[in-house]
């Protein structure tokens, strides 16, 4: 629930109103796996016991997107559920992930359920 309001609040100070898309994801897309992959490096950084991401292609959202976080475009718009693979456990996640032009991710949030 906590990423929902993160998201609803960086929509609400990209000053413009979003509207979503959503697109059926039933095999593991493009936008899957670029969250996937980036968010996977970004927290590599910080936590280098982190050795996957896996997204739930069953519980996530891939929403196409017309807005701005500021000047930034933002294209696309994924949640879902993700198993950030430490070592010996697996834990649930949720997370968000924005896509600006090009296929490029602008931000992969991961949170705890």
């Amino acid at each position: 629930m906590k990423p929902a309001i993160a998201l609803v609040a960086l929509v609400s100070l990209a000053g413009g109103a979003a509207q979503a898309q959503q697109v059926p994801s039933k095999a593991p897309s493009p936008e899957l796996e670029a969250c996937a992959t980036t968010g996977l490096l970004a927290l590599k950084e910080k936590s280098p016991s982190i050795t996957d991401v896996a997204i739930d292609p069953d519980s996530a959202v891939v929403a196409k997107a017309d807005t701005k976080v500021e000047d930034t475009p933002v294209r696309t718009v994924v949640m879902g559920e993700a198993y950030l693979e430490r070592n010996k456990s697996e834990k649930p996640y949720r997370f968000v992930c924005l896509i600006g032009d090009k296929g490029k991710v602008l931000l992969t949030f991961f949170t705890q359920q």
